[in-house]
């Protein structure tokens, strides 16, 4: 295939070459972790519940003028979190300004995600340009788009009423749709750096090892979701022990041990601070399949992505959430799915098993 757009006057259509679409996948990739590290400072900062209501539209742009400032204020002093928490402590409108300006940035930024993806989408769609086979998945990953757009809204409605924060259920949903998403994008965008290279290859497909070690980063990426709306950072500043102990003190276990697996943050924490390790074996051995692909890159990035973020857990950790740390632990958490993405991607096309 041409490495240009190519015109066929018979049939009228326009064939754009593959790495157009490769680079525009990438792009909107690298929008996503930007929205994740986003989200990862709107979550440590408690900004998430500072604007109340869902405006599509009307929401795109913040308050103009201090009147308007004022109404959203008030709209915000409704709920919970500032009756109970923020209220008392007597915050002021500059403070509110401050959670108000993260919450609007993620949700800006969630409205340019959508467009960077649905315009080009519908000019390469129009332009007959999408190779065969890659509408379906295309239209996907715009439904999940959409989607997580809708499940962000749900997630930030639970706390509006009854809680003085979000579910840790709901906010694990949310991350982990927007990590699947990163994760077809670059899968997808791989496919097609194949495709460009020869029109006869074949998407990669997900192999067994490949289907187990994604299952294994995803219980991790899960309790750090949890641990994340847990607040289950804070419960211990000390590594490896956790207030000196291995096993922590102070789980309740009165409604059973799987209602604390999900909802204690001293269990949360130990089980996604000990499961790490699992999955740091799992993406060892993921590594080494894609280096004996031939694709030494991957596996540089696979070891580099989970050992930077050991380090940051553990930094994280023991300085008590420093927020800096934090938002790069999960800002290296996106990365490592992408890599991960990246090292499945390689075995799938060698059909490794």
């Amino acid at each position: 295939m041409e490495n240009s757009e190519i015109f066929d006057r018979k049939s009228g259509i326009v064939t754009a070459r593959p790495d157009a679409l490769v680079a525009w996948l990438m792009c909107v990739a690298v929008l996503v972790f930007i929205m994740v590290v986003v989200g990862g400072i709107t979550r440590l900062t408690e900004s998430g519940l500072s604007i109340t209501e869902w405006k599509p539209v009307a929401g795109t742009l913040p308050p103009l003028n201090e009147a308007a400032w004022i109404s959203e204020f008030e709209k915000y002093k409704q709920i919970p979190e500032y009756t109970e928490i923020n209220g008392p402590a007597g915050m002021t409108l500059a403070q509110f300004k401050f959670i108000y300006f993260w919450e609007w940035v993620h949700r800006l930024l969630g409205r340019v995600i959508g467009l960077a993806f649905a315009l080009p989408l519908a000019w390469f769609w129009i332009r007959r340009a999408i190779p065969v086979g890659y509408k379906p998945r295309l239209l996907a990953l715009l439904a999940l788009g959409g989607l997580q757009g809708t499940i962000g809204w749900w997630m930030v409605s639970s706390g509006l009423s009854a809680r003085t924060d979000v579910s840790h259920y709901r906010l694990a949903v949310h991350l982990l749709t927007a990590l699947f998403i990163l994760g077809g994008l670059v899968w997808t965008a791989l496919d097609l750096k194949a495709y460009a290279k020869n029109s006869a290859a074949k998407p990669a497909k997900i192999t067994r090892f490949s289907a187990i070690v994604m299952a294994i980063l995803f219980v991790q990426l899960l309790f750090g979701a949890w641990v994340a709306g847990l607040n289950a950072g804070y419960v211990s500043n000390s590594w490896p022990l956790m207030n000196d102990h291995f096993i922590p003190e102070g789980i309740d276990t009165s409604s059973g041990l799987f209602s604390a697996l999900v909802n204690d943050p001293f269990l949360t924490h130990f089980v996604h601070r000990w499961w790490a390790w699992i999955a740091v074996i799992a993406l060892i051995m993921l590594a080494r399949k894609t280096k004996a692909a031939g694709v030494r890159s991957a596996s540089v990035a696979i070891h580099s992505a989970f050992g930077v973020q050991i380090l940051l857990g553990i930094a994280t950790v023991m300085t008590g959430m420093n927020i800096v740390l934090a938002v790069a632990h999960q800002a290296v958490g996106a990365l490592v799915v992408a890599a991960t993405a990246w090292g499945t991607h390689v075995i799938g096309r060698n059909h490794g098993a």
